[in-house]
């Protein structure tokens, strides 16, 4: 998912003044013309081309800057092509041997494109990611080989409404039990459902409910395990009991937002990138803590975010290598991280952001825990996604049971 329409696909992003110092530049807050300038007419500088989806402000503008810097660094222009369907595209590319020489995608997209055999080993070019969040790493691999590395990455959280909790007498909850709990004293009829979340028929739904499944325990290469099961069940319960609306079936992360923001709400589960539209709207009064897990495990949710990889192009390849270890360099990742709310790739930078940006620690505390999407099913990932996300809307709607709704999921994603 693509983890935002999102997650992780910037949307709203913190306006936040930095200075930072990567690769010898002085790096200035984001801003101006969303695009690269155009390659100089006899310049002589070789050009990369590029790809991502980031559609979005500032976001847009932000990441235009670092490719320009880097591409200035390397000295090479490069050009840039915004494409909202991105992982339909460079498969497409893939397969004729096209791809371009840089690509920021969705982590778990990385395997399946890396399969094609059209990327670039980062490893063997000396791309070094020695010190970074080991599960950060495990994401951009596939077969043992470093393919792509991240600038940094996300994952969800519960965020919940401090003046409704305080007047309830509720404590925010850490475990399952403590949810179902506070969500139903939290729940004023229609006008105030306890909590809200998105799990609607797309990759988006399977990342939300990811945070209760892996936290379960359970695994991908298992969708009908008694843990997936007790994951399903305790969001269903949620909804039988009116705890949470039905409309989160159809809901994105961004529509929980609102309805959080609006009062609506007084508990949500959603990502970082929902910090600067919670702020826009003028909301101050919210905590944020890790998502409930059953009682004795940790909280869990699936690794959200994008990875940097590059297309074999020959000569250009170590160019775009270049371009690739300056915009994950500490610099950058630091700055990347506080214009898109997005947790270092390597922990020491991320704790000295978590301190800079008090909002963001608990996805700074949390981030190492977080799992790979490709780690146990590679390549297959999409299938098992699908059958995940359709098991959960059969569940939710009430047209299987939680148990034969996995079932069924099982069987589709091992076809």
């Amino acid at each position: 998912m693509r983890t935002s329409v999102t997650c992780h696909r910037t949307r709203s992003i913190m306006t936040l003044t930095a200075t930072v110092t990567a690769a010898g530049l002085l790096l200035t807050s984001c801003g101006g013309d969303s695009s690269p300038p155009s390659p100089t007419k006899g310049s002589g500088k070789a050009t990369l081309t590029e790809m991502d989806y980031y559609i979005s402000e500032p976001g847009r503008s932000a990441l235009a800057k670092q490719l320009t810097r880097c591409g200035r660094l390397a000295g090479v222009d490069i050009k840039r092509q915004i494409v909202p369907d991105l992982r339909t595209k460079v498969l497409q590319l893939a397969n004729s041997r096209a791809l371009p020489d840089l690509i920021l995608l969705d982590n778990p997209d990385l395997q399946q494109l890396a399969a094609t055999g059209a990327l670039v080993d980062l490893g063997a070019a000396g791309v070094k990611t020695d010190g970074l969040y080991p599960n950060i790493v495990a994401a951009g691999k596939y077969r043992g080989k470093q393919y792509a590395v991240a600038p940094g990455v996300n994952q969800l959280a519960l965020y919940y409404n401090t003046s409704m909790l305080a007047k309830a007498g509720v404590k925010p909850p850490a475990t399952w039990d403590e949810l179902r709990s506070a969500a139903k004293k939290l729940t004023q009829g229609d006008k105030v459902r306890g909590i809200g979340f998105a799990v609607p028929a797309t990759e988006e739904g399977s990342f939300q409910f990811e945070s209760f499944f892996f936290s379960a325990g359970a695994s991908l290469k298992r969708l009908d395990s008694p843990e997936a099961v007790s994951a399903l069940s305790l969001l269903k319960d949620l909804i039988s009991s009116g705890s949470a609306p039905k409309d989160v079936l159809s809901w994105n992360q961004m529509n929980v937002g609102e309805q959080f923001a609006n009062g609506s709400l007084a508990m949500m589960i959603n990502g970082p990138w929902e910090i600067p539209p919670l702020r826009k709207a003028g909301m101050k009064d919210f905590g944020i803590v890790p998502v409930p897990a059953p009682a004795g495990r940790t909280s869990s949710g699936a690794l959200g975010g994008e990875v940097w990889a590059a297309g074999s192009s020959g000569a250009k390849s170590r160019k775009a290598v270049e371009v690739i270890k300056c915009l994950v360099s500490r610099g950058n990742s630091l700055e990347w991280a506080k214009l898109t709310n997005y947790v270092p790739s390597d922990p020491k930078v991320a704790a000295e952001f978590s301190a800079a940006v008090p909002t963001m620690r608990t996805f700074v505390e949390t981030i190492g825990s977080a799992k790979s999407r490709t780690a146990e099913v590679g390549p297959d990932y999409p299938k098992y996604s699908q059958a995940l996300w359709t098991a959960v809307q059969a569940a939710l709607s009430g047209s299987k049971s939680p148990g034969a709704a996995l079932t069924d999921a099982q069987k589709q994603a091992t076809q």
